[in-house]
C-alpha cells in the first residue's frame, strides 16, 4: 500500500472541477502526444522568450525527460476529453517550497485550462506534499499567464529586470 501511495504521488490522476479536464502524470508513455504537443507549438512556447530548451529539443530528449522520476516534484500532463493539450508541474525548490510552472496548447489556451488545472494541482500538492508556500515567475508582457496567476491565488512578490515573481502561500494562519 505505501508503494501506491508514493506512486500517486509521483503519478496522479486528478480529476477537475471543469468537465472533461484531467491532470495525469506525465510520463514516457505520453512521449509520442508529448512530443507531437511541442513540435507543434515551438513558436508559441517562445514567443515571450521562455521554454527555448523545450522548443529546440527533440523526440530523444522529451523521451529522456519523461522516463525520468520527478520525485519530489510532480509533473503532469493536462488532458482535454483524453487528448493532451499542455504541462503542469510543481517543482521541488526547498519542500514545502514548490515552484509552479505550465504552458497550453496555443489552441487551448482562453478557456479557462490553465486556471483550472492549476487550482487542481496546487489543492494536490498541498494535501499529499505538504506544499506550503508556490512560486512562479512570469515574463515581462505575458499579460494572459499573470492573469491565470491572479486568479488561482497568486501575489507578486518581487519584479526583476525580465520578469516578475509571484507566490502563493498555502500555509494556514495560526488565527485561521
Amino acid at each position: 500500500m505505501a508503494g501506491s501511495q508514493h506512486d500517486a504521488h509521483a503519478n496522479p490522476e486528478l480529476a477537475t472541477d471543469m468537465a472533461g479536464l484531467t491532470l495525469r502524470g506525465l510520463t514516457a508513455e505520453h512521449v509520442d502526444a508529448y512530443y507531437a504537443l511541442v513540435d507543434r507549438n515551438r513558436e508559441h512556447l517562445t514567443r515571450h522568450g521562455d521554454y527555448r530548451e523545450l522548443a529546440a529539443s527533440d523526440r530523444a530528449a522529451a523521451h529522456a525527460e519523461l522516463r525520468s522520476d520527478p520525485r519530489p516534484s510532480l509533473r503532469c500532463g493536462i488532458f482535454l476529453d483524453g487528448a493532451l493539450i499542455g504541462r503542469i508541474d510543481l517543482v521541488a525548490v526547498d519542500p514545502p517550497k514548490y515552484g509552479f510552472g505550465y504552458w497550453l496548447d496555443r489552441d487551448a489556451t482562453g478557456h479557462g485550462y490553465a486556471t483550472t488545472a492549476g487550482r487542481a494541482l496546487i489543492a494536490h500538492g498541498a494535501a499529499t506534499l505538504g506544499a506550503t508556500d508556490v512560486l512562479a515567475g512570469v515574463t515581462h508582457g505575458n499579460d494572459a499567464s499573470s492573469a491565470v496567476l491572479t486568479r488561482i491565488g497568486f501575489e507578486v512578490a518581487e519584479v526583476f529586470a525580465t520578469y516578475t515573481r509571484y507566490h502563493r502561500s498555502l500555509a494556514t494562519s495560526p488565527r485561521a
